[in-house]
């Protein structure tokens, strides 16, 4: 094909030493806000039309469309959360842009509807996000998502009568949501930003607050706040029965937590050191009166349950379950029993013991899949769980923890036949002889044949993050149409524990990029991958991944789909949440962490003159997360540079984020974009209906 002319982008010229190098940055300008700067929407709506004018004429997107919009009409349940005698949950029929929250008077009570996103938006991208009932199931606690910001907005609901009260709380972000009996809740919250800096100041200075139910909001109550330390967050939990905020404090992204204990029975509400140091995990799993339990990785790298005595002077801690060979990814507090939820090579295992840690019984999983839920509280009978895997959506199932039996509380209904898809897990050697583990899906008849496939390759290998097996539409649909999808379980994630993590990031950020290289390379070795049919996709630190490997080895890829990435590396840890980053990539203004990020950063390392995949990148203007100037100053960086033929776009969603809350429709027309750019790149046929 000829060579693509793309929308004229304005070089500026700002460079900066650093270090002793000079760094140019002709695309600076692209970082500002696309709501406070004409400049950029404007290029904003010549890059949006120049890369819509070239997916319409893709003929496959219209069969991938409708391919992911039939996958996505299905009935599919959240896990019920039980409060007093009611269950609380959400329902999406199946097309609905939002599912909808639901409650149930008893176990077998009619379904009534209590929230209704759909009606908060014309264009749905308004999206309910969180949600707590209050212990007795009085009041529903909920968070308001607009456009896909990270900001929420808080507000009650009064369940027997459906109204929602005047109570609205603003300026929440990464924040738990915690009752405090039925009167108010725990909650944390930021300052509010400076104007016009609402999508991209920097995070500092969270704090946990209390609101009494028919107060304003600044007359809420300071529970917890480290002034003296502004770049920690705080986040607050309450034990079931009522006796203790538990705040939990982190400094970034590691697991690296200080606890602190709050009598909630006492008159002065002062926080109690239980572990101080930033050193390792400490997750909550329940309280019974002085007695806390946690899973942690202090001295147990694949963590254990401890439990902490507070009714002394100091904390008394001793250990209920000791390290196993698999990963403690979370454990549950059921009636009289501890639900332990494992990981074994990214796939779920599940225990349940005594709070004794004793007379383990091992339930039985559908297979290769992912578990998630066995949530509860001391006392109750029962406990939902979910299990889902590349080719199961989620069936909800509630367990009896006397017998340990499992019964279905929803199984959703499918147009097509789990057993015709194949799904096996592999491993590889990577660069420096690490073994990795990586899943492989196709439909059987494909496998069987022996005929290498286009593939498309994912990966994160970041942040202690475990990529496991769940059903996604869009993956599916590319799988039925004849390709085969791989998921790579990188260094960096925490499918191994803290080494595994240790082992993919700062200095050792090349092992991730190693890794999925790798990944690439037994595909095709292996036969499943085709000559030219490569693609590779991922998102967020995924996204500087498929950034980094395409400059590393623009060769071995067909096509990428870097979506959201972080692609300054420079320069990441200016805007909103990416100061909490630098656990995993250190810090661009020290010279050692410096030479490493500069030796990979995507936007910085574009080698001209070679010839690249195709390209497209994926952003929103909505997105506070990593914000979308990352991506802007890659693609201008990309479609500047001499790179061959290959078309290098970008495509920037409106009223969307990070990527939660974003409507169905949208989610079926970003689906469809990309899955038939990458058909179009790796040779991809889709049947012919």
């Amino acid at each position: 094909m000829s060579k693509m002319t793309y929308p004229e982008t304005r070089r500026g010229d700002v460079a900066e030493t650093l270090f002793g190098e000079t760094i140019a940055d002709p695309y600076r300008w692209l970082e500002n806000d696309v709501r406070e700067d004409k400049e950029v929407a404007d290029w904003v709506a010549r890059e949006s039309s120049f890369t819509d004018d070239y997916l319409k004429t893709l003929p496959q997107r219209d069969w991938f469309a409708g391919r992911v919009r039939s996958l996505l009409d299905f009935e599919r349940f959240s896990l019920p959360e039980k409060a007093g005698k009611r269950y609380f949950y959400t329902r999406n029929s199946g097309l609905l842009n939002q599912a909808q929250l639901f409650v149930r008077e008893g176990l077998k009570g009619e379904p009534r509807l209590l929230i209704d996103p759909n009606a908060w938006a014309k264009d749905g991208a308004t999206a309910l996000s969180d949600w707590v009932p209050s212990h007795e199931g009085s009041f529903l606690l909920f968070s308001i998502q607009d456009g896909g910001s990270d900001w929420r907005v808080l507000h009650v609901l009064d369940v027997k009568t459906g109204k929602v009260l005047e109570d609205e709380i603003r300026w929440v972000k990464f924040s738990g949501l915690a009752w405090v009996g039925e009167e108010g809740f725990l909650y944390s919250r930021y300052p509010a930003p400076g104007e016009g800096e609402t999508f991209q100041e920097r995070n500092y200075n969270q704090t946990v607050y209390f609101h009494r139910l028919g107060t304003a909001q600044d007359e809420d109550t300071v529970v917890y706040r480290t002034p003296d330390h502004p770049e920690y967050n705080h986040v607050a939990q309450v034990t079931q029965d009522g006796r203790w905020a538990i705040v939990t404090s982190s400094v970034g992204t590691d697991a690296r937590y200080e606890v602190h204990a709050i009598d909630l029975k006492a008159k002065d509400w002062t926080p109690r050191p239980v572990v101080t140091g930033f050193s390792d995990a400490w997750d909550l799993v329940e309280g019974v009166g002085n007695r806390l339990w946690f899973v942690t990785n202090e001295d147990a790298p694949r963590k254990r349950l401890v439990e902490v005595d507070l009714g002394k002077a100091e904390p008394v801690f001793s250990e209920v379950v000791p390290q196993r060979e698999d990963i403690l990814e979370r454990a549950g507090i059921v009636g009289d029993r501890l639900v332990l939820n494992y990981m074994h090579d990214a796939a779920s295992r599940a225990v349940i013991v005594g709070l004794d840690g004793k007379t383990p019984k091992e339930l039985t999983l559908n297979g290769i899949g992912t578990a998630s839920g066995f949530s509860g509280k001391p006392g109750d009978p029962e406990t939902f769980y979910a299990f889902t895997s590349f080719n199961r959506p989620a069936s909800i199932f509630r367990m009896d923890i006397r017998t340990g039996k499992s019964e279905p509380f929803a199984e959703p209904e499918m147009d097509f036949d789990p057993e015709d898809f194949l799904v096996e897990q592999r491993f590889y050697t990577s660069k420096d002889g690490t073994r990795v583990p990586m899943f492989v899906v196709r439909r059987k008849d494909v496998a069987a044949s022996g005929k290498a496939v286009p593939t498309l390759l994912y990966g994160y290998g970041g942040f202690d993050i475990a990529l496991t097996p769940g059903f996604s539409a869009s993956r599916l649909a590319w799988v039925q149409a004849g390709g085969a999808y791989a998921l790579a379980n990188l260094r960096g994630g925490g499918e191994y524990g803290r080494a595994w993590h240790d082992a993919g990031r700062r200095e050792n950020k090349q092992n991730v990029f190693d890794d999925f290289i790798a990944a690439g390379e037994y595909l095709k070795a292996e036969g499943i991958t085709s000559k030219d049919g490569l693609g590779i996709q991922g998102g967020s630190n995924g996204g500087l991944l498929v950034g980094a490997v395409t400059n590393q080895r623009p060769d071995l890829f067909a096509a990428a789909v870097p979506q959201v990435g972080v692609m300054d590396m420079l320069r990441f840890d200016r805007f909103t949440a990416g100061r909490y980053w630098v656990d995993d990539y250190g810090y661009p203004d020290k010279e050692a962490d410096f030479r490493i990020l500069r030796s990979y950063s995507p936007y910085h390392n574009v080698r001209a003159g070679e010839d690249y995949p195709a390209i497209l990148v994926t952003t929103a203007d909505t997105d506070d997360r990593v914000v979308p100037g990352h991506s802007f100053k890659y693609a201008a960086a990309i479609q500047h540079a001499d790179l061959g033929d290959k078309p290098h776009l970008i495509r920037i969603e409106t009223r969307a984020g990070h990527g939660s809350g974003k409507p169905t429709d949208k989610v079926i027309e970003e689906s469809a974009d990309i899955l038939s750019f990458l058909a179009q790149w790796t040779g991809l046929e889709v049947p012919q209906d």
